[in-house]
This record gives structure tokens, sequence and C-alpha cells, in this order.
């Protein structure tokens, strides 16, 4: 197996806002972008992405997430998928896939929303952030990290050792999550712009997941144009964290 290069990590100050990203820098561009459990639940399949791709993979950290500054420009998900877009424009890139899990999952397509020419293609992930009809998301609001985790995994058993003395509450992360969406974690207008979409958009959905199911995958597929829909068997709501190997396949149309 080759090793490549550790990721470098780099600060851009965009307007009043400042994001940091690790960069794995080849040839093909993937934006990365995690959800409400933090930068660390990408960082694993962001290393495996351009170690098989040999590709140039953005893994950014929220402002906001793990101690950073937040400015206060940032005020919700569109805010924040116009400072990514900024940042695509910044690094002067084109051709880029934006791949996103749970909330990162929501950021992409509000990204794809935005219609940037530098955007070829979205992959969404277990996605939140629409309103689906007799599929409610589950309320996480006030859950425990442990809580949470235990819907988000067909296999408890492979979820990350939570921190020693991380508490019993919300996490940091899970606070600064809210900040972005609110505590319903929903936009009852995502789904309307979603139609508006004119790229190929790729939705991969855990069949165990007991944040969104399935049927709330199905319409996140069903309300985007030129969208496929992947259901992954044995998986919970972050692929990416517990069958890396079977998402990767998914991602770039492989077979077996």
């Amino acid at each position: 197996m080759t090793t490549l290069p550790a990721p470098r990590t780099e600060t851009r100050t965009l307007g009043p806002a400042e994001v940091t990203f690790q960069d794995r820098d080849h040839s093909r561009t993937f934006l990365l972008l995690h959800g409400g459990g933090g930068v660390a639940t990408m960082a694993g399949f962001a290393d495996l992405l351009a170690e098989r791709t040999r590709s140039r993979v953005l893994l950014p950290t929220h402002p906001g997430f793990a101690g950073t500054p937040k400015a206060g420009s940032l005020t919700g998900v569109t805010e924040l998928a116009r400072l990514y877009v900024d940042l695509l424009t910044d690094l002067d890139l084109t051709d880029v896939t934006v791949i996103g899990n749970s909330f990162g999952g929501w950021l992409a397509a509000e990204i794809a929303v935005q219609k940037s020419p530098r955007v070829s293609g979205a992959v969404i992930i277990d996605g939140i952030g629409i309103e689906v009809e007799g599929h409610p998301m589950t309320d996480i609001s006030g859950m425990s990290l442990a809580e949470i985790r235990a819907l988000s995994f067909h296999d408890p058993g492979k979820a990350p050792v939570p921190p020693a003395g991380g508490g019993t509450g919300p996490s940091p992360d899970v606070r600064a999550l809210i900040g972005y969406t609110g505590p319903a974690m929903t936009d009852p207008g995502l789904a309307g712009r979603l139609g508006e979409l004119d790229l190929p958009v790729h939705v991969i959905w855990g069949e165990s997941d007991g944040i969104a199911g399935p049927e709330y995958g199905k319409a996140y597929a069903a309300a985007i144009p030129r969208s496929t829909f992947t259901l992954l068997p044995h998986t919970g709501h972050l692929p990416q964290v517990e069958t890396p190997e079977e998402l990767l396949r998914a991602l770039l149309g492989l077979d077996g």
C-alpha cells in the first residue's frame, strides 16, 4: 500500500470569517463536509478517498466546531454554504465534487443550490435538513453523545470510544451544530430548492440509520431531479466510519 504524505492544514480568512481545513493535495478535487460528530468522523475516510483515487481532498472544520472561531455573519446553513463556495473561489478550484454526511449532507445540498460553476456534482450521505411527512428525523437536541451514537450505528461495536471525561450532556460540537440548524434541524424550504438543481447528485444511505431512516433518504433523492439513490446494508448514520469500503465503492460506482 502506498503511503501518502500527511495532510497539510491551512486557515484562510474570507471576509469576516475564517475556515481551517485539511488538504490532501493530488489531482481531482473533493470537498468533504462532516456532520455534528465533528471532523474526526470524516478524517479516516478522507485519507481512504485520497489514497484510492489519488485525488485532492479538502476537509474543513466548520467554524464553531472543535473550539474554532465562528464569525457572527455565519447565522445558518446557507451562510456556511456560501463561505465554502467562497473558499473554492479563493483556491481557484473547478470540477469539485462536494461530499457531506449528516449535517454535512445538508450543507452539500445547500452548496449545490448556490449553483457555483466550480461545483460539478454532490454526494449526500445520510443527510438531514428536509422535512418528510410521516418520516421525521429523530430529535437529538437533548440527547447525550452516548445516546446519539446508539442511534448512529448498525453495529454499536464499531462506534468510536468516547473521550474520557466527556460527560453525559450534549457535546460542544452538537451545540455548534444546533447553532447552525436550530433545534428542529430542518429547513421547510430546502426540499423545494433541491428541485431547482441541475447537476448530478448521489444520495447514499445506511439501511440501519436511526437518526433519519431509509424512507427519509428516498424522499431526499426524490426531491432532486438528477439524483441516484444507493442503500448500504449493515450500515447506520455514519457509513464513512462504519462501512468505509462499501461507501467508497458506492461513491465510485463500483460493483461488489
